[in-house]
């Protein structure tokens, strides 16, 4: 069983950066498919981006190119948030799967318990 943990989350200013991280734990190399998604009261989750090993299959959301990078290392992968904006501010939730099939989360069968981003101005 593969079990999500993540940390980093916390409260930044606009245009400020961020560095999440996210270790699946029960895994030596983590399933092939890491990513992140993110979700405010109120909405859908909404995916972010997600890569499978060694940067193959990597997609990032339209809302978040040039500002947010993946990486991996095995089992961890970090999300790099530069540039942040207001809308920015939502829970992130890391997500595995064992197979990169698009940014849905549907497409994902294990997930971390996310942690708080929030932007402020």
């Amino acid at each position: 069983q593969v079990q999500l943990v993540e940390s980093g989350g916390g409260s930044v200013q606009a245009g400020g950066s961020l560095r999440l991280s996210c270790t699946a734990l029960g895994t030596r190399e983590g399933p092939y498919c890491m990513g992140w998604f993110r979700q405010v009261p109120g909405k859908e989750r909404e995916g972010v981006v997600c890569t499978g090993r060694n940067g193959l299959d990597t997609a990032y959301a339209d809302s978040v190119k040039g500002r947010f990078t993946i990486s991996r290392d095995k089992n961890t992968v970090y999300l790099q948030m530069d540039m942040l904006k207001l809308e920015d501010t939502a829970r992130y939730y890391c997500a595995a799967d064992y197979q990169c099939n698009g940014l849905h989360p549907t497409d994902f069968q294990y997930w971390g318990q996310g942690t708080q981003v929030t932007v402020s101005s």
